[in-house]
């Protein structure tokens, strides 16, 4: 049913230890060297062959601008969809005219028809021109302004009713790429798109109405439109069936229906896999670094970035191949850029790195602009890998025999050098020797092996080993059947999609300051099942800068998405929720389910913020009965969960433990019951105050003392 996987899915670092002799013979193609700093040769052919064709002038930014909100304006909106309709008949009406002023009355029908053919083949065909003239600006584009020149041809395409265009227009337009961000424009394109059979309208419909976004909130509308985008083609109206028949949302919640849905977007993600496609991309969680965004290990910094470009000038080897990995994947928010990362492998291989070597010896097996596909090369550099030990370097040599390429098939020899790379971890010859087994290849079936093997490799996260093992509980194929089990790994494997980069541009979006664009983006993904985008938006629509949903929505809606996210196992999430019900954010309040989903918490994450919470419900009896041993019990456990929690439960310790002395001693027997219960209260209420007057106090004292 598949093919394998042609190269690494997940290629990482491995350096082998021990000192490695230099490679002086080392040396790559001519002409391949990096230079920083120098302009990209591909982005220079591209712009020569433009300005050849003279296809389009150079424009102002101040002409984009005006271009572009004229294309943005409501009104004029409407006349651009208006004119798909009415353009070809005056098209029609032209050419009548032409006939009556050259007198063709006597001209058959037939040849009437042809002309007015002919009229719309022409019409089409220079939309067709354009809309393909912009797509590849805008996947060759470096700049904000190569790519406002680029959307500037999709709309021209789009007023000429090209569907494509006018898919490519209303995308921007509602997820504000190059800051042109206007949702009821969107709106109005996909509905007229959406009335041509668009299922990428029809998906884009559903989840402005699933969310509330420039239409009504309306979840079984959301529901029909996903239906129809899914029935029409659209992966991604797929996707949001399977977790929504997973999770049971606004439908009765059925696995087998969900299996069905996701095992069809999982199978096209798998194709792409095998064809070298799917680089996982970065998800920074905006919760847990609200002050500085800049500071992440998911996306690098420039600053440290470039700090790395001068370790690997000065001869440092393991950031040479960091950085040729980074960008040979695209990873960390770098651009993918193939002669960078062959410059950087190759100054690291000629210092003896073995994992360098298996790094070139990978590009010349998949071929790219850097390293056109060679397998003579690919052997000789897997093979010198391989030489020293090294784990992706016996895995090259596998693929190349298992394959053919270069050498004869001989599937034996594959066997031996995944093997000698699987025993050493190395999770995609743990994959291939899973596959070989699970289809007999070179060898008789063995699904218990096969499935061993595919576990292995998910563990470090291989997605095809994902796949099939989701493959095998599917089917109950060499395993027992589980239907749950088959979802949640498909699921794994869908969020490989290509749609996953809009984490990248919602983040930078958001660090960026234009909140509602990197919004929409996250709750689109968040829609299609991401816990980390559904945590997102809710901490997005908290922080009340988001303009595209209305006000009274915001803590109803954010309740919902960190609900969804705790169902998936978010910690913070879980909390958050207890959070909305103690204080009646988005609900009512309700100290009993503030006190469940801070137990939870608790229970399955240990979660120090939910201990400590849970402590002074049950000092003060919120919820729950009064128990000042458990509450006593909880502050300990809080602050020895979590460092950043010793201070406060010190404090609250102290507190407590005041309170009760002074019940216990001092108004023992000079108060009576009712007093002591107002003083209580009293206390309760202000103890935070109280503690910060006796600190400040204290402090006081000191300094004086300190002073004298």
């Amino acid at each position: 049913m598949m093919g394998l996987v042609r190269g690494a899915d997940a290629w990482e670092e491995q350096e082998d230890a021990g000192p490695s002799p230099c490679i002086a013979e080392l040396g790559g193609p001519k002409g391949v060297a990096y230079r920083p700093g120098a302009p990209d040769i591909e982005a220079e052919r591209h712009n020569k062959k433009w300005k050849e064709r003279n296809v389009t002038s150079q424009v102002s930014v101040k002409e984009i601008k005006q271009f572009l909100s004229d294309i943005l304006e409501p009104r004029k909106l409407v006349k651009v969809i208006n004119k798909r309709e009415n353009r070809l008949e005056k098209m029609k009406s032209h050419h009548k005219l032409r006939m009556k002023g050259f007198q063709y009355k006597d001209l058959s029908k037939r040849h009437k028809n042809y002309l007015k053919e002919q009229a719309k083949k022409m019409f089409t065909d220079e939309g067709d021109q354009l809309f393909k003239m912009g797509m590849k600006i805008l996947q060759q584009s470096k700049s904000q302004k190569q790519k406002a020149e680029a959307y500037i041809l999709l709309a021209k395409a789009a007023d000429m009713g090209h569907l494509k265009a006018m898919e490519k227009v209303a995308d921007a337009l509602l997820f504000g790429n190059s800051g042109m961000q206007n949702v009821p424009a969107a709106i109005q394109l996909y509905k007229s798109l959406a009335k041509e059979g668009s299922y990428k309208a029809q998906n884009a419909l559903g989840f402005l109405s699933s969310y509330g976004i420039g239409m009504e909130y309306n979840q079984a509308k959301a529901l029909i439109y996903y239906t129809f985008g899914s029935a029409g083609g659209s992966i991604m109206s797929q996707m949001i069936l399977g977790y929504r028949y997973f999770s049971g949302i606004n439908v009765l919640q059925d696995c087998e229906v969900a299996l069905r849905y996701y095992k069809k977007v999982a199978d096209y993600i798998a194709d792409n896999l095998e064809k070298g496609g799917g680089i996982p991309v970065e998800k920074v969680r905006l919760a847990e670094r609200p002050e500085n965004l800049s500071s992440n290990s998911e996306i690098l910094d420039w600053e440290i970035y470039q700090y790395y470009r001068f370790l690997a000038e000065r001869g440092d080897v393991q950031i040479q191949v960091s950085l040729g990995q980074l960008h040979l994947m695209g990873r960390k928010g770098l651009a993918q850029d193939y002669y960078k990362a062959l410059y950087y492998f190759l100054k690291a291989a000629k210092a003896g790195s073995a994992n360098a070597m298996a790094f070139i010896g990978k590009m010349y097996l998949d071929g790219n602009d850097a390293a056109p596909q060679n397998n003579a090369t690919a052997f000789k550099y897997f093979s010198m890998a391989a030489r020293k030990g090294n784990a992706i370097g016996l895995h090259g040599l596998g693929l190349l025999y298992f394959y053919g390429k270069g050498v004869p098939v001989n599937y034996t020899e594959a066997l031996k050098y995944f093997r000698k790379a699987a025993e050493k971890g190395w999770p995609n010859a743990q994959f291939q020797l899973g596959f070989m087994y699970y289809s007999g290849f070179g060898l008789w079936k063995d699904y218990k092996l096969a499935f061993k093997y595919f576990y292995l490799a998910s563990q470090s996260g291989q997605p095809l080993a994902i796949y099939y093992l989701a493959e095998m509980y599917a089917t109950g194929t060499g395993v027992l059947r589980s239907c749950r089990a088959a979802v949640e790994l498909y699921k794994g494997v869908c969020e490989l999609g290509h749609w996953a980069e809009k984490f990248l541009t919602a983040y930078f979006a958001y660090k960026d300051g234009d909140i509602d664009a990197s919004l929409v983006q996250y709750a689109l993904l968040a829609e299609m099942g991401y816990e980390v985008a559904q945590s997102n938006s809710a901490f997005i629509l908290e922080s009340k800068k988001a303009k595209v949903i209305e006000k009274a929505k915001v803590y109803p809606m954010a309740l919902l998405l960190w609900n969804r996210a705790a169902i998936q196992g978010n910690a913070f999430a879980r909390v958050k929720i207890g959070d909305y019900y103690y204080y009646g954010y988005g609900t009512k309040k309700d100290y009993q389910a503030a006190a469940t989903h801070y137990s939870i918490a608790v229970d399955k994450h240990q979660s120090a913020q939910a201990m400590f919470n849970l402590a002074y419900m049950h000092e003060h009896g919120l919820g729950i009965a009064k128990d000042i041993h458990m509450a006593r019990r909880l502050y300990d456990m809080a602050a020895q969960t979590s460092p950043d929690a010793h201070l406060p439960a010190l404090f609250a310790l102290l507190k407590m433990e005041t309170l009760h002395l002074l019940q216990d001693v001092l108004f023992l027997n000079f108060t009576t019951s009712w007093k002591w219960t107002e003083s209580d209260h009293t206390l309760s209420l202000y103890w935070d105050v109280l503690a910060i007057v006796l600190i400040v106090a204290v402090l006081i004292v000191l300094l004086r003392n300190h002073v004298g």
